[in-house]
Formats: structure tokens, sequence, C-alpha cells
């Protein structure tokens, strides 16, 4: 009797013990595993970029400061190994640097970060309406292009997509389907430059022509509806001969996919970690939420990675529920 009273005590010993570093264990499974975030260098996806750190930091990851990187070469990062996580995929938008990058074989590609994100081309409300215009092949007509040339050279001015995004080779694709390449000049280079330039010129009253997509700062600046309009394309139309009918439910045809933003991860970093690919399944924020935060980095001061990481603070805090929600099934999901 004696001899299994002692074996209790020593049982109940090792139990309190052992207790609280299992407990640890549960809470923090990914606990000694380095973690490399990557981002284009887009300051628009810094917050929704940020949220994922903050989640694998909560449990337990060692994650290390961003890389940054266009999307392409971020792809095949991620599939190398080189990065864990691309926080900021748009599927199917970037179908091609997902493919070329070894596809399912190599990449985890679950849930959807963030839903419903539209793009397309806008013009000022004031020029659609006075001119009628509603549909990007009305600019097929010379005099119609002239109306958004700003350099003099007799072609519309279209505020486009960088190199390297992805929304280039739909816009690049768009001008020679409808017949659009000799009066529309696609103009790239820094986007919020190029945006900014094209605000400017609203507010000096001159008409606007531009391609944005949601969730984005810039339909909180030029409001959809109040200052200026989506236009339609004429057909659906995309890359490498996708056939894909582009029209919204509500009938409107803007000539890009509804895409939604995935986290995508490298397999064999998502095999061995179920508790960060479980987290990557499972994390959703709301495209208004996104945009409000985009908004918010216009404001003075507001701009910087450590803003956005104020930004991120102030969300989770806010929608703590919905976060430690995510890392329950996370840990659930190691267990």
């Amino acid at each position: 009797m004696k001899l299994f009273h002692h074996i209790r005590l020593v049982c109940l010993v090792i139990t309190i013990a052992l207790g609280p570093s299992l407990s640890l264990a549960d809470a923090q499974p990914g606990k000694g595993v380095a973690v490399q975030p990557g981002q284009d260098n887009i300051d628009g996806e810094n917050f929704q970029t940020i949220i994922v750190m903050k989640a694998l930091e909560q449990l337990g990851y060692d994650v290390k400061p961003v890389q940054h990187a266009k999307y392409p070469a971020l792809h095949v990062a991620v599939s190398n190994g080189d990065i864990s996580f691309l926080a900021d995929h748009w599927n199917p938008l970037h179908k091609a640097f997902f493919e070329k990058a070894g596809g399912d074989a190599k990449l985890s590609r679950q849930g959807a970060y963030i839903p419903n994100c539209a793009q397309g081309y806008l013009i000022d409300r004031k020029t659609a309406e006075k001119h009628g215009i509603n549909n990007i092949s009305q600019l097929k007509d010379p005099a119609v292009a002239r109306l958004f040339d700003n350099d003099g050279d007799g072609k519309a001015d279209l505020a486009g997509c960088p190199p390297g995004w992805g929304c280039e080779r739909v816009i690049e694709h768009h001008l020679d389907a409808y017949d659009l390449r000799e009066t529309i000049k696609h103009n790239q280079g820094e986007y919020s430059a190029i945006i900014a330039d094209t605000i400017s010129r609203y507010r000096d009253g001159e008409p606007i022509l531009y391609y944005t997509w949601t969730p984005y700062w810039v339909s909180g600046v030029l409001v959809p509806g109040k200052d200026v309009i989506w236009i339609e394309v004429p057909f659906s139309s995309l890359p490498d001969n996708r056939k894909v009918d582009t029209t919204l439910p509500n009938g409107k045809n803007y000539g890009f996919e509804i895409n939604r933003q995935n986290i995508v991860a490298n397999r064999e970093f998502a095999k061995a970690n179920p508790a960060a690919a479980k987290l990557f399944e499972v994390m959703q924020i709301s495209p208004n939420d996104v945009s409000a935060q985009n908004l918010k980095m216009r404001e003075p001061g507001e701009g910087t990675w450590e803003a956005s990481e104020r930004h991120a603070d102030a969300w989770i805090k806010a929608n703590r529920d919905i976060f430690d929600s995510w890392l329950e099934q996370a840990r659930a999901a190691a267990r």
C-alpha cells in the first residue's frame, strides 16, 4: 500500500512538473521554427502581411523581417523554400506565377484570406456623363480617346499597372483584344506616383482614365458612383486563351475576374507545420477593413510599416474573438 501511494505521489509530482511545459507546447506549436514572410514592395499590403505575422508569433513561430521582391520572383522563392509564405497571392490573377513556380506540387494555397477583390477601369463621372461613355471600346474613336490625352500625342493616357504585378498582362491583352492599341497608351511605373498624378489632374478638373483594384485606398479618394465610374469591356477576354466569363452577378463586365487573396506557402513547410497550414486556411479579413486601413495610410505619419503594425494591433484588439478563433483552430490542428 505504501508503495502504491509512493507511486501515485511520484506521478503527481511529474504531472505538476510537466503540466506547464505541455500547456506551453500546446499553446505554441511553432516554437523554435523560423518563418520567412515575403511581400511585393506595395505599402497597401503591409497590413495583411503583418496580421499573418502576428498570428504566427502567437503560435510561437520565430517570424523573420519581411523580404520584398516582385510577385513572379516571390512565387519562385516560396516554391524553393527561401520564403515560407506570401500573404497576397491574387487568385486567379497570379495563376501564371503560381503554375510556373511549380503549382500545387510545390505550393500550398488554401482558404480565402481576402475575398471579393475587384479590378477594372474607371473614368471621371463628369466626362462619362457629358460624353455618354460607359465602355472602354468607345475609346477606339480617336476623338473620344483624345479626351484623356495628357501629353498631346493624341492617345488616351491610361494610368495602368506596373510590370510584374499580373494586372499588366490583362491590360496589355485587352489593348489588342479590343483594338485599342492605336488609341490608348498604357502608362506603367510606380503605381503610387501614377495614381497621385491622376488624382491631382482630377482635382484640377481634367478627365482621367485609370486602372485600380479593391481593396485599396484609391476608391476612398476617388469614390465610384460619386467621383468616378467603372466602365465596362465589350466582351470577356483574358490572356493565355483562358475562356472565362468575367461578367459579374449584376450583369456588368469590367474585364477582370473577381479575385480572392490567398496566403500561399511552401508546401513542405505547410506539411511540416500543421498549425501554420491551418492558420493560413482559416484566416479571413473583410475587403472593407483592408480598404479602411489603406485609406488611413494616406494620413500624415500613417504610411510606414510601423504605422501599419499599429493598425494591425488595433484591428486585432477590435476583432479579438475572430483572431483567437484562428489561433484555436491552428493549435487544434497541431495536436
